[in-house]
């Protein structure tokens, strides 16, 4: 019994650090003012900010802030295969890290 125990937390771990080291993404709406303007974006993440998009909104605000824009909301955060679909229509300079 112990060993089936050990072995069900051992693929429960893995499952947790797999899921923990997923490389994630978010789409993202930003802004300048004078003139006005407005930027559709994806953004990496850490795994730490791939839980929400509160988490997701506190990483992306100063790393898009350091570039001049003001972040107004996290659309949605993208697996690998959501940030591929999406890539073409943000372009290489609205992709931040």
């Amino acid at each position: 019994m112990r060993h089936i125990l050990a072995q069900g937390a051992f693929l429960i771990a893995m499952a947790l650090a797999t899921q923990a080291s997923a490389q994630c993404y978010a789409d993202y709406k930003a802004k300048q003012d004078n003139p006005l303007r407005l930027q559709y974006g994806l953004i990496e993440l850490p795994a730490s900010a791939c839980g929400s998009v509160a988490e997701a909104t506190r990483y992306a605000a100063p790393v898009i802030a350091r570039s001049g824009w003001t972040l107004l909301q996290i659309e949605s955060i993208l697996t690998q295969a959501q940030f591929d679909a999406r890539r073409a229509n943000a372009g290489a300079i609205h992709l931040r890290r």
